[in-house]
């Protein structure tokens, strides 16, 4: 079972995306916990004018859900012969959900399950949550008799085949330029200081970065490579720095052109196609700078390799 965030299949299910969203407070606690959702609404209402101009420029909704399935599909390719194995997809904020999964499961007589959170980097807001909402799910099953049993893959953050299919597109980019002093700027998805003091997030992301850079012999390298974070929402502290203003700061450096590699999101939606691909390049040419960004991995062979090998290591670890 894939577990991954989902995102609004149209621009009328936007508002109600971002409802769902704003709601979790794993994510956010906003007042106290009855308090939750009337102010998640409120939210919700005051942003989804400005995020359906931002889907309207990608398409009209996120690509996400059906990126999910494409690799659910090649996982399911991947494990033919290796035992009675099917793929089922579960979305934390919109369909198919991971209750529509669990239920689909249910009704299909799986037995085991194991979910593969789609996150590669822990934390209690993406991963967390998800499995959260999954157990809950699990325990609403009518057979109490004979529930499915379920253990879960929640981290892969320097997965072998992981870091050479990022190395491989980050190569890919490069010559993409057809010349040399390119900056690599990988961006990751940001995270409230409040909870990354308490997470592991910062700490994966890390070892996949000096992961990469190890294979591409660019680890210790000044000034070819730096991590900042993106997709920042609300007046609360989040983690620094930002990827906004590290393109203002490349560019008061002089440096003309920057790869940017989304390292924290596998497959293409909003934070790539809009905010990378549009707000990032446009103030990049304001700067000067010619800003790339390395193709999402979504069903890249040796990432739907990686999920194979641990998928097939947690069953022989489980013994099943």
């Amino acid at each position: 079972m894939l577990l991954n965030l989902g995102g609004p299949d149209s621009l009328d299910s936007v508002k109600p995306f971002l409802l769902n969203l704003f709601s979790d407070r794993m994510i956010m606690r906003l007042g106290p916990a009855p308090l939750q959702r009337p102010i998640a609404w409120a939210i919700a209402t005051a942003r989804a004018g400005k995020a359906k101009r931002a889907y309207a420029l990608i398409g009209g909704k996120s690509p996400l859900n059906e990126f999910t399935a494409s690799q659910a599909r090649a996982i399911g390719e991947a494990l033919k012969g290796e035992g009675g194995f099917r793929v089922y997809s579960g979305m934390r904020y919109w369909r198919p959900y991971i209750s529509d999964a669990v239920r689909e499961m249910e009704g299909d007589g799986i037995q085991r399950v194991i979910a593969v959170s789609l996150y590669p980097h822990y934390s209690i807001a993406t991963t967390g949550s998800s499995l959260h909402e999954l157990d809950l799910q699990m325990k609403k099953l009518k057979d109490k008799k004979k529930p499915m049993v379920w253990e879960s893959i929640n981290q892969w953050c320097d997965h072998p085949l992981y870091i050479e299919a990022l190395a491989d597109t980050i190569e890919k980019g490069l010559a993409s330029f057809g010349s040399d002093d390119i900056f690599i700027l990988f961006s990751a998805h940001g995270l409230p200081v409040k909870i990354a003091r308490n997470d592991l997030y910062v700490e994966h992301i890390n070892r996949t970065i000096e992961a990469v850079a190890e294979k591409m012999n660019i680890k210790g390298s000044p000034g070819k490579y730096a991590l900042s974070y993106q997709s920042r929402t609300g007046p609360v502290k989040w983690l620094t720095p930002y990827t906004d203003e590290m393109l203002r700061d490349l560019g008061r450096r002089g440096v003309k052109k920057v790869l940017v590699v989304p390292v924290s999101f596998v497959s293409d939606h909003i934070e790539t196609l809009y905010e990378i691909d549009i707000l990032y390049k446009g103030l990049a040419a304001e700067l000067g700078i010619d800003l790339r960004r390395t193709q999402a991995l979504n069903s890249h062979p040796l990432l739907i390799g990686a999920f194979k090998e641990m998928i097939l290591r947690k069953k022989k670890e489980l013994g099943w």
